[in-house]
This record gives structure tokens, C-alpha cells and sequence, in this order.
């Protein structure tokens, strides 16, 4: 296992403070830490579990809201944020089972666990292995199928692409974290694309950072400026905050593992809720985004008891569509809780 230098890092919003959140750190097995925040216990637990390369701050604009009728469980999922790394190890398998020991340590009573991007796919595996921790699962733009290997590396290899070069940059000696957006171009049409310019990258991004990184030693890394969204700052810290190596494990094929997201669903007769965002297919990219209409088809075909809500949203869904995400959150705890 390697080491996170961020381990015992924690900042919690003056709004989550005041609602009675607090950050924990807890010990899930000999050498795996897992951090936390956690509400109010004023309903049933909530465990949120962030897209890769994301912390549990990218629910800072939900979690308070939800809290006033569940108990919300943000986690860092291991190589990610606060929580530990376990660098040459990364699979569903072995995550999956640090994330359950988790639930029956720390939540101890069937939890609805709601994941968005890979975080959807452990909610999907803990679903099908350790189902009396869960009371049901919300996939919000999980991959589901799109991510399992061959196809997303062979047919839909935008985000493939986008894990190779993250890799890139970040198990680079004396990385500079600006660099993950060199070259990064993201699709708008077959033949349209957005892209920072270079000198955007070298003139006004890595100064920006160098300079938080000097103003705030020992801090994860942050960027701040009047024209750049919070978004932007989120993301420098979440990328100082995460191991390379759980990126790497998608892009060598170690993550995967004998892990069928068909047998998982077909075993599966807990409620599901599919959150499903903005995607389109595009050479020579693929697919841009996390799961197409097929896709969710088949999840329903294998899992009929799967309800599907679509969200004219990007894929972190609980941060472009907040109160979309709020109210269908709300409405299908309600629902669970009644049957």
C-alpha cells in the first residue's frame, strides 16, 4: 500500500458544519482508512459514494438538503481524497470489499447507496455482494456495460483516452497538475471540439496553482480565480488527492476482473434507480458519456425492477442538476422506505 499524503486533510462548509456534519476516518481493515463526513441522523442512511477522481465535496451542494430527511454518508473511496490508497491493488473485487466492511462497520443497518460514475458501479457490486448492507442502489450515469473491458477500451474509448492521459500527467516525477488539461479536448459534434489553449495552460493555470500550492503548504492543491468556476478549484484538489494508479488499473485491465455487470443485475432484487445524463456517440470517439439508450434498455431487460429517470444533465448529475437530483433522491428513498 502506498501512502496518501492528504490522509488526515479534512475541511468541512460552514453550511454542512451547521447541519450537525462531521469528517471521521475509519479503519476498515489492517491497512485501509476510509474518510468520511456524516450527517444528522434524521432518517434512513444515504451513503454517497463520488465519480473517480472525485471526493466526497462534490456532493457539498446536495448533501445538506438531503440530510434533513436521511442520514448522508459521503465517503472517499479508497485512492481517493482523504481515504488510503492501496496502490497495486485496484480492482471492483478488492475495493468493493473495503467499501463493504465499511457499511457494516460504520453504517451498521441497510443503506441506499447512491453512486454516480464508477461510484455507481461499486453501489452496483455491493448490490449483487453483500446485498444485507443495501437497501437499494441508485446508479446516477453509472457505466454500466460500457465500462467493462474489452469495450471500453476497444469500441467506446473516450474515456479510456482520458484515463491514459491522466495517467500520464499524474505518475509523472514532479507532476504538474495543470498539465491534466494540455491537449484534453472534449467533443461537441463529429467534427467540433473545446480545448484550453496552451498558453491558458502554462500562463495562467500553472502560475494559479504553484502560487495556492505556496500559499497553503501541506493543503491539497487548489486554483482560484475571478473567471474560473468552483468547479475548477474542486478539481485541482481532487487530482492532488488522487492515486494515479486506480486510473492505471482501468487502463492496463487490472480494475475489472471477473466482474459481469449482467450477472450483477440478474442477481440483484433490490430497488434500483437509473439516473441517466446527457450522452451522444461520435467518431471517432465513441461514446461520450457513460451509458446510451441500449444500454439502459438492457439494464431493465435485466433487472425489471430498475426505474430509469433521465436528466438533461452532465454526469455529475448531483452538481449540474442539483434539485433535479435532490427530488428524485427524495422521491425513491420515500418509495423504498414504504415497501
Amino acid at each position: 500500500m502506498s501512502g496518501n499524503p492528504h490522509a488526515g486533510w479534512r475541511s468541512l462548509s460552514p453550511e454542512l458544519a451547521s447541519r450537525g456534519f462531521e469528517q471521521h476516518f475509519q479503519e476498515v481493515s489492517p491497512d485501509v482508512t476510509i474518510s468520511y463526513v456524516r450527517g444528522p441522523a434524521a432518517g434512513p442512511p444515504l451513503v454517497l459514494l463520488p465519480a473517480q477522481m472525485g471526493t466526497w465535496q462534490t456532493y457539498e451542494k446536495v448533501a445538506a438538503e438531503l440530510s434533513r430527511t436521511m442520514e448522508v454518508i459521503a465517503v472517499d473511496v479508497p485512492g481517493h481524497g482523504a481515504s488510503s490508497w492501496m496502490t497495486g491493488r485496484y480492482s471492483w473485487d478488492a475495493v468493493g470489499a473495503q467499501l463493504a466492511a465499511f457499511l457494516r462497520h460504520v453504517v451498521q443497518r441497510p443503506a441506499v447507496v447512491a453512486g454516480n460514475s464508477s461510484g455507481g458501479i461499486f453501489a452496483l457490486w455491493l448490490a449483487a455482494t453483500a446485498p444485507e448492507s443495501v437497501a437499494a442502489i441508485i446508479l446516477e450515469d453509472a457505466p454500466v456495460f460500457s465500462v467493462e473491458w474489452p469495450r471500453f477500451k476497444d469500441r467506446d474509448r473516450f474515456v479510456y483516452r482520458g484515463l491514459v492521459h491522466a495517467v500520464e500527467v499524474l505518475e509523472r516525477p514532479n507532476r504538474r497538475l495543470a498539465d491534466y488539461f494540455r491537449g484534453q479536448e472534449l467533443p461537441v459534434t463529429s467534427t467540433r471540439t473545446k480545448r484550453l489553449p496552451d498558453w491558458v495552460v502554462d500562463h495562467v493555470i500553472d502560475p494559479g496553482v504553484r502560487r495556492w500550492e505556496r500559499n497553503h503548504p501541506g493543503q491539497p492543491s487548489g486554483f482560484q480565480a475571478w473567471w474560473a468556476p468552483t468547479s475548477f478549484a474542486d478539481m485541482f484538489r481532487s487530482l492532488s488527492m488522487f492515486d494515479p494508479d486506480f486510473a492505471r488499473a482501468f487502463v492496463d485491465g487490472r480494475m475489472y476482473g471477473d466482474f459481469s455487470h449482467a450477472e450483477a443485475l440478474r442477481s440483484i432484487r433490490l430497488p434500483i434507480l437509473v439516473m441517466h445524463g446527457n450522452w451522444m456517440r461520435l467518431e471517432p470517439y465513441g461514446l461520450v458519456g457513460a451509458l446510451d439508450d441500449d444500454d439502459v434498455n438492457r439494464i431493465t431487460e435485466l433487472a425489471p425492477q430498475a426505474q430509469v429517470q433521465r436528466f438533461k444533465a452532465n454526469h455529475v448529475i448531483h452538481r449540474y442538476d442539483p434539485h433535479g437530483y435532490i427530488a428524485a433522491v427524495r422521491r425513491f428513498v420515500a418509495q423504498v422506505m414504504r415497501d
